[in-house]
């Protein structure tokens, strides 16, 4: 097993373990609560309600950095590209190109 399987199997492995999580949190959410409870020291564990409110918060929040993050990336990007050539200098280099290779051609018939 090469080095990339190896961490993508461990890659699929963790994502598994967080979406069973995450649906155990999301539907019974007195387990992770008795978790941090007993994590925490607390006497009395989170409520439910919250519990459920972040689970669905932080996926949105994520989400919603993600897309501006990639907005932002895009942007940079386009910012500091140089602007692409016209096709008109483009086809005249070719056309340069084509012709210095036909001379050096001629050339080597000659010889």
């Amino acid at each position: 097993m090469s080095k990339d399987q190896a961490i993508g199997g461990l890659i699929f492995i963790v994502c598994l373990v967080v979406i069973i999580g995450y649906i155990v949190a999301l539907f019974a959410p007195q387990i992770p609560a008795e978790i941090l409870k007993s994590l925490l020291g607390r006497t009395q564990p989170p409520s439910t309600e919250r519990i459920q409110f972040w689970l669905a918060e932080i996926p949105v929040l994520v989400a919603f950095v993600a897309v501006l993050g990639i907005g932002a990336w895009i942007g940079w990007t386009m910012a500091t590209t140089p602007p692409p050539k016209p096709i008109e200098e483009l086809e005249a280099e070719e056309k340069k190109e084509e012709e210095k290779e036909a001379e050096e051609k001629e050339e080597e018939k000659k010889k």
